[in-house]
């Protein structure tokens, strides 16, 4: 999906986070169809490498992660640049990794989808296609980091339906239908 480039205007950027399974590409691709904001999907970003050890079940770690949340920054920050706004799907389960990626434009906002892991682990087994198998959930519940309280976070229960989700996001963050500008 590609937004409206208005270089100069202020523009929003959303991350939406939180476990594998969780629902980040559903609701990011919901916001961004409601908005307009421009979306993309954090895994595409990946090197070869890095999904070839998540394929094999094998976690990544801080040096792995570091430089695909630098190129996360980059695109965001290039969007901003040129005026565009933007939603993200991308875990970003610790603090420093969402340090990074405020590190890109001015303003990242974030909606953690949260909520019972029995819910998400469902969600992954009923998923087809997908590089990241269920057993790796567990490490991404024990590597996921809640909001400090200095992080403005909405939190949203990943029992919603997708559609409640979407709506409680662009409600939640003040997004208007089809406007990218900021506040």
């Amino acid at each position: 999906m590609t937004g409206e480039r208005r270089p100069g205007a202020p523009t929003r950027h959303v991350v939406v986070m939180g476990v594998s399974g969780a629902g980040k590409t559903t609701v990011a691709l919901g916001v961004a169809a409601r908005t307009g904001l421009t979306f993309a999907e954090a895994d595409e970003f990946h090197p070869p490498a890095n999904v070839a050890r998540m394929r094999a079940g094998v976690p990544l770690d801080d040096a792995a992660r570091l430089p695909w949340l630098r190129d996360l920054a980059g695109w965001m920050a290039a969007r901003a640049a040129d005026g565009v706004s933007t939603v993200l799907a991308c875990s970003a389960l610790k603090r420093s990794y969402r340090d990074v990626l405020r590190q890109g434009p001015p303003n990242v906002e974030f909606v953690l989808l949260d909520g019972p892991a029995e819910v998400i682990r469902e969600r992954m087994a009923r998923r087809a296609g997908h590089y990241m198998p269920p057993s790796l959930l567990e490490s991404q519940l024990a590597t996921l980091e809640r909001p400090h309280p200095d992080e403005s976070v909405l939190v949203l229960d990943v029992s919603l339906t997708p559609d409640e989700l979407v709506s409680a996001a662009v409600d939640g963050l003040g997004l208007t239908t089809g406007v990218t500008a900021g506040r």
